[in-house]
C-alpha cells in the first residue's frame, strides 16, 4: 500500500555554472537555523574541496537537510559543469523535484538546458528561481520568457510548464513570489518547496529497497553509499542483498553496520530509516553507484540509467625526468596506482586501465576539466608524476568506420570577436549550426565539433575574446571521424643541457619566442622552456654564461633586460603540450618536456614518423 510521507521533501538544486546554486543553499541553511546565532560561517559552505572554493565551481554533489515548519527538506547541491554531468544524472534519482536556478541577467544558458532535460525526462516537478535579482542589469521578465521557451523546446508536460517562479538574491538573503513583494527573507522559497515539490511516495510495509546514487569515501569507514529509501524500512545490523540492474551476476548478502541521515551539514546516526528518507549506509566494502540494497527474501534491483561513458583519455606516467623524486612525497608506480584506484571510489565517470608498462596508466574521463581537477588534487596531496596530451576515445561501427565523440558548443561573444571564433573553430573541424543575437551586444554561436577539436582551445578562446567570451559544451554523441586537425602552429624552445637557467642564456633565447621560465630555475636537456615563434622545435642553451675577458666592464650585465616569462597554469600547460611531449607535475612545479629527452634519439624518432 503506497503512502506519501508528508514530513519530507527531497529536492535537487540544478543550474548553469556560476548562477548561484551553492550560495542559495548557504542562505537556506542559515535561515532555517542550522547555524548558531554567533557561528562564523564561511561563504559557499557546501563547496568543501579547496579547488571548488578557488574556482567557484561545484564538482561533487553534496547532501544537506534543513527543517521548515516541521518538514525535513533534503537538499542536494549539484555541479553545473558538463564534465561533471555524470554526477547530476544519478543524483536526480533521489529527488521528487528540482529548483532550477537561473541568473537574472544571463538567463537560460546551455548547461541549464542539459540539466533541465534530465529532470524533465524523470518527470520531476520544477520550481524556477530567478537569482541575482539585485544585479543592476537584471532583466527578470525576459528571463521568465526564456525559461518558458526552453521548457517548451524540451517538450515539458503541461504540469511542468505551469511551474512557479520565485525571484531571489541568494547573496542578500531574500526571495519573493512576485517582483512587487517586500524583500525580507527566504520564506517564500521555503513555502513554494512545501507546496510544489511532491512528498516522497513508497510502501512502508513492502520489502526494503534502496538505490545507491552517490558514493562517499572516508579513510576510517571506507565506502559510504548514499541514496533514497524507495520502499520498506532499513535497520542497523539488517542483512540485505546487494544487486545491480545492469549487472545481473551481482548478488551478495551484506550487513548494514551503520545508517545515517542528514541534518544540516552533519550526518546523524539513526537506528532505522523508512520510505522517502535520504540516508548514508556504511559497512559494505563493495558498494557502487547504481547498486540496490534489497531484501534477501524478495531480491529486486531498481533500474537506473547507465552512467555516460568517458570521451577523453590521458596517460599518467611515473616521473622519470632528471629531476624526478626531488619535490614529491609519492613518486613510485605503486603510489600512483593506489591513488588512481582510490579516485574510482567516488568518481563514477572515471576509468583507470593498466597498460603494457607497469609505470603507465590510461585514465579516461568526461573532459579536460574533469581530468585537470584530478591532476590538481593529486599534486596538492604530494604526488609527482607526468601526464601525456589528452586524446579522444574513438570507436568503430558495424561497417568498421572510425567514430569519434562530438560536442555541441554554445559560444556567447561580443560581436567584434564572432568572426575570429568562427574561423578558429572551423579550422578545428567545427560546423556552425546557428547564429543569433544575444542580449547586451553579444552574438550567440552554435557549433557541432569533434571533442578533440576543443582540446587546447579554451586558453586561445579567452585570448581571442579578451576574456569576454562565454563557451559551454555538452556531449552530443559519436559521429564519423572528421579528419586530422593541426593543433599547434608554433614549435617548442628546448633546453640544450642540464643546469640552472642564467640571464645571459635566457636573453639570447628570448629573441626566438616566448619563455616559460626565468633565471635561476633548474632545467634539463629535453625540457621545453618556451614557445618558438616559428613552427619548428629549436634547441637553446639557457645555462650559457658570458665569456669573461679582462676588458669587461663590471656593470655590462645589468643592461640585459629579460621580458617577464609566461608562467603557464595547469590548464594552459595541458593545452600547450604536443603529442610528443609530457607535462611533469610535482607539488612545486609544472614542467613541459619532450617524451624523448636525448636530442639524437628524438631526431631519429621524428624521421621515422
Amino acid at each position: 500500500m503506497k503512502m506519501k510521507r508528508e514530513d519530507i521533501r527531497n529536492v535537487a538544486i540544478i543550474a548553469h555554472v556560476d548562477h548561484g546554486k551553492t550560495t542559495l543553499v548557504d542562505e537556506l541553511l542559515k535561515q532555517s537555523g542550522v547555524f548558531r546565532e554567533n557561528q562564523e560561517v564561511q561563504e559557499r559552505v557546501m563547496d568543501s574541496n579547496d579547488i571548488e572554493r578557488e574556482r567557484g565551481i561545484t564538482i561533487l554533489s553534496k547532501n544537506t537537510a534543513v527543517y521548515y515548519k516541521g518538514t525535513k527538506i533534503n537538499i542536494i547541491d549539484t555541479p553545473g559543469h558538463a564534465d561533471f554531468g555524470g554526477e547530476v544524472e544519478r543524483v536526480l534519482k533521489m529527488v521528487d523535484g528540482v529548483i532550477l536556478v537561473v541568473d537574472a541577467f544571463e538567463g537560460a544558458m546551455p548547461q541549464t538546458k542539459f540539466v533541465l532535460r534530465k529532470a524533465l525526462e524523470l518527470d520531476l516537478s520544477v520550481i524556477v528561481c530567478v537569482n541575482k535579482i539585485d544585479r543592476p542589469e537584471a532583466r527578470p521578465d525576459e528571463v521568465i520568457d526564456e525559461v518558458l521557451e526552453l521548457l517548451m523546446d524540451l517538450e515539458a508536460s503541461d504540469k511542468q510548464l505551469d511551474c512557479p517562479f520565485v525571484f531571489a538574491s541568494a547573496r542578500e538573503g531574500f526571495a519573493m513570489s512576485s517582483l512587487e513583494d517586500p524583500r525580507e527573507n527566504m520564506v517564500p522559497l521555503f513555502e513554494t518547496i512545501l507546496e510544489h515539490i511532491p512528498a516522497p511516495e513508497g510502501d512502508p510495509e513492502a520489502e526494503p529497497q534502496l538505490l545507491i546514487s552517490t558514493i562517499d569515501y572516508n579513510e576510517y569507514v571506507g565506502r559510504i553509499g548514499v541514496g533514497k529509501v524507495d520502499n520498506g524500512t532499513l535497520r542497523v545490523n539488517q542483512e540485505v542483498m546487494l544487486m545491480n540492474h545492469h549487472d545481473p551476476d551481482k548478488k551478495k548478502r551484506v550487513k548494514i553496520s551503520k545508517l545515517y541521515e542528514f541534518d544540516g551539514l552533519n550526518r546523524v546516526e539513526v537506528k532505522e530509516a523508512t520510505v522517502g528518507a535520504v540516508v548514508a549506509v556504511s559497512g559494505i566494502a563493495d558498494i557502487h553507484i547504481g547498486d540496490t540494497l534489497c531484501s534477501p527474501e524478495k531480491p529486486e534491483a531498481i533500474p537506473f540509467q547507465k552512467i555516460s561513458e568517458p570521451t577523453i583519455a590521458m596517460q599518467f606516467i611515473v616521473n622519470d625526468s632528471p629531476l624526478a623524486g626531488q619535490e614529491g612525497k609519492y613518486v613510485t608506480s605503486r603510489h600512483l596506482r593506489d591513488r588512481l584506484l582510490r579516485e574510482l571510489n567516488t568518481d563514477v565517470s572515471l576509468r583507470v586501465e593498466e597498460t603494457d608498462s607497469a609505470d603507465c596508466f590510461k585514465v579516461s574521463g568526461r573532459g579536460e576539466l574533469h581530468l585537470s581537477v584530478l591532476i590538481e588534487n593529486m599534486r596538492r596531496e604530494g604526488y609527482e608524476f607526468a601526464v601525456s596530451k589528452a586524446e579522444v576515445l574513438t570507436r568503430r561501427n558495424e561497417r568498421n568506420q572510425l567514430l569519434e565523440p562530438m560536442e555541441l558548443v554554445y559560444v556567447d561573444v561580443p560581436e567584434e570577436f564572432a568572426g575570429t571564433v568562427i574561423q578558429k573553430l572551423s579550422s578545428r573541424k567545427g560546423e556552425l549550426q546557428g547564429m543569433s543575437a544575444a542580449s547586451g551586444g553579444y552574438t550567440r554561436l552554435e557549433f557541432s565539433i569533434p571533442s578533440r577539436g576543443l582540446i587546447g582551445y579554451r586558453g586561445e578562446f579567452m585570448t581571442d575574446t579578451k576574456g569576454n567570451g562565454i563557451m559551454n559544451t555538452s556531449f552530443e554523441g559519436y559521429d564519423l571521424y572528421k579528419g586530422d586537425i593541426q593543433y599547434r602552429k608554433q614549435g617548442s624552445l628546448i633546453a640544450f643541457e642540464s643546469g640552472e637557467s642564467i640571464t645571459y642564456g635566457l636573453y639570447n633565447a628570448q629573441e626566438r619566442g616566448t619563455l616559460f621560465i626565468g633565471p635561476g630555475e633548474k632545467v634539463y636537456a629535453g625540457m621545453v622552456i618556451g614557445q618558438n615563434g616559428k613552427p619548428e622545435d629549436v634547441e637553446v642553451n639557457v645555462c650559457k654564461r658570458k665569456q669573461l675577458t679582462n676588458t669587461r666592464a663590471s656593470g655590462s650585465d645589468d643592461a640585459l633586460r629579460l621580458t617577464t616569462p609566461k608562467v603557464l597554469s595547469l590548464e594552459e600547460a595541458l593545452e600547450f603540450i604536443d603529442t610528443d611531449e609530457l607535462l611533469e607535475v610535482t607539488p612545486e612545479n609544472l614542467r613541459i618536456r619532450k617524451k624523448i629527452l636525448d636530442p639524437t634519439l628524438r631526431k631519429r624518432a621524428n624521421i621515422r614518423r
